[in-house]
């Protein structure tokens, strides 16, 4: 969740570090700080609050630091309070860190340390892991490292300096994702590649159980027997443009309009002859066939686009699909054995739920298939196959187009398995690949006038409650447009199986509630139209998205939102682009900071 960065080279580096952290507050955040050797002494500074409101301005404060190394970190709370005091770096002026993670055993190891004398000051796990290396330091930092971590259970990576060795960074890693980053005269740690795109874009991956020693001389790799390791340096294929607003109001809004062409980066690649192709990942039709039942594992919107993708395959193919929310599969001892295929999505590749359920389905034999976005993350390394979603950097924690590029690999997945297990015949898989080849200029045209949205946002925007219904693929998709809605503007809102309304749900409706119904399936508009008169008549203002070819009356909407022509099947993939907008209109209203919104991380490496 948190924000790493470290930085050794030539140049001064607080302002290097900050420009880093800047780069991270997506992650979410609520304290910042860096940590720089001065003289022969380690000078840290950090505050509550964004950078802007508090590290920033005590940096300004202090006398200027021309410090050539040191460490920095944005803390989202675990373990104590948002503080001066439990933000990071952390340390007793010998040894000082910066973590990610969660230290499991961290009362043993605290208890421990007291009855040796040490005392604490925060509230948080990562003291004892400052103290544990402090206490095990004997002039050779590597086997203080190796030693503490033998101690330390549970997920994290760490940012390690030691005042007796000026100017040298030390890094290892374990789950919790550290990046290392090489540049012309400079070496970097990060969390994530995009703190560093504008000084280097190439960086090796730490891998668990490895330690990363930064110096004046370079980057040294060793196991945790001191041995020293070669690793592959990777290069980013996202430049500096990529992570930037381009001339956007906020990072949402410019990732909802990269749609078309993310759509396009997903899809094309995996399209040969007509045909759907995800051979780059080893999944033939023989291994297709062979599978006993297919699993689908993520977390929040990569969920929810397993559950179009469970509709869709179900529908094409007549092949049972379970989906299932990581942090419940991984929990409730899943009917998962070797047969099966388990497809795991995120948009990081470093949720740590998802990442468990993936470790769970390969123990129980299982074959795994990683959807990510970020190449060479954890579950990318992890996965028997990979499939990159091509997406570019998502800045927003809310996601947009990640959602969009992980439905479209569902109906690449759902096309093959439909043509592999011989339900539809290749002219038919032919005309569905073309129907998903259009997509991306349908939803161009849904970009084209953004004033039906910023209508209804001014409708909703001061509700207190919200509700979405929908049928088959239009409830799958009004789960999303519910996430949307709530994680940026704050407005509680729930999605509901249309049919179930008369089931206790409908004892919430009353006078001005507002529901948004999505009717974008000819075969089911009629009795989603029976639901929605029902809300109707007793008081709920209605917006309708379908298609604009259907014709409503008074009784049944207050608004319509219509979609573009095009196949029942692809319409929800559309029209999550008119939800996605509403959703930000709303929270600009609102007044919410949509890139950021409270609480909330972009990746999610805690349980």
């Amino acid at each position: 969740m948190c924000g790493i960065v470290g930085f050794v080279g030539k140049e001064a580096c607080a302002d290097v570090l900050v420009d880093a952290l800047k780069k991270l507050e997506y992650r979410g955040y609520d304290s910042a700080g860096i940590a720089v050797f001065e003289g022969d002494r380690i000078k840290t500074v950090k505050a509550k609050g964004k950078i802007a409101e508090g590290l920033a301005p005590k940096l300004k404060t202090e006398q200027k630091l021309n410090a050539t190394c040191g460490i920095g970190h944005t803390r989202w709370a675990t373990h104590g309070e948002p503080s001066d005091v439990n933000a990071h770096p952390i340390g007793n002026g010998r040894v000082c860190i910066v973590h990610n993670g969660i230290i499991e055993n961290y009362r043993e190891i605290k208890a421990f340390l007291s009855g040796k004398g040490y005392g604490f000051e925060s509230e948080t796990d990562t003291e004892t892991v400052a103290k544990l290396l402090d206490y095990y330091y004997n002039g050779d930092p590597i086997e203080a490292i190796t030693k503490a971590v033998e101690d330390i259970e549970g997920a994290y990576s760490l940012g390690i300096i030691f005042r007796e060795h000026k100017n040298v960074i030390y890094a290892v890693r374990k789950d919790s994702p550290l990046i290392v980053g090489k540049g012309e005269s400079a070496s970097y740690i990060a969390s994530d590649v995009t703190a560093i795109l504008e000084h280097t874009r190439d960086y090796y991956c730490l891998e668990r159980g490895e330690i990363a020693v930064l110096d004046e001389g370079g980057i040294h790799f060793t196991d945790m027997h001191g041995e020293p390791i070669e690793k592959e340096l990777l290069t980013a294929t996202w430049d500096v443009a990529s992570a930037q607003k381009g001339g956007y109001e906020h990072f949402m809004l410019k990732e909802i309009h990269e749609q078309p062409d993310a759509l396009r980066n997903t899809i094309s690649p995996r399209i040969k002859d007509g045909m759907p192709n995800l051979s780059e990942c080893g999944l033939t039709a023989e291994k297709i066939r062979s599978y006993r039942q297919i699993f689908i594992v993520g977390c929040g919107s990569a969920m929810h686009s397993g559950m179009v993708g469970k509709y869709l395959i179900e529908d094409l193919a007549r092949t049972p699909v379970i989906v299932d929310i990581a942090s419940e599969f991984r929990y409730r001892n899943p009917l998962v054995s070797e047969g099966d295929l388990v497809v795991i999505i995120s948009q990081s590749g470093e949720t740590a739920d998802t990442l468990e359920a993936l470790k769970l389905s390969k123990r129980k034999g299982a074959d795994t298939l990683a959807v990510v976005n970020v190449v060479g993350s954890s579950i990318a390394r992890e996965a028997d196959m990979v499939i990159y979603t091509n997406a570019g950097p998502e800045i927003s924690v809310c996601s947009t187009k990640a959602y969009a590029v992980q439905v479209a690999f569902m109906y690449l997945f759902a096309f093959e398995v439909a043509f592999a297990m011989g339900k539809i015949d290749e002219n038919e898989c032919k005309r569905l690949v073309a129907g998903l080849e259009e997509v991306p200029e349908k939803i161009k045209d849904c970009l084209e006038d953004v004033s039906p949205y910023q209508y209804v946002a001014s409708k909703i925007f001061n509700a207190s409650s919200l509700m979405y219904i929908g049928r088959g693929l239009d409830n799958a998709l009004s789960m999303e447009g519910s996430l949307k809605l709530k994680e940026i503007s704050y407005i509680h809102s729930e999605a509901y199986a249309a049919g179930e309304l008369k089931h206790g749900t409908i004892s919430l409706i009353e006078e001005g509630t507002p529901v948004i119904a999505v009717a974008t399936q000819s075969s089911l508009f009629e009795k989603t139209l029976s639901n929605v008169r029902t809300v109707k008549s007793r008081g709920a203002k209605v917006v309708m998205i379908c298609k604009a070819s259907e014709e409503l009356d008074s009784q049944c909407a207050d608004f319509k939102i219509g979609l573009p022509p095009a196949e029942d099947m692809f319409l929800p993939l559309i029209s999550v682009v008119a939800m996605q907008l509403i959703a930000y209109y709303t929270a600009v209203q609102r007044g919410c900071d949509v890139d950021k919104p409270r609480n909330l991380a972009k990746s999610v490496t805690v349980e």
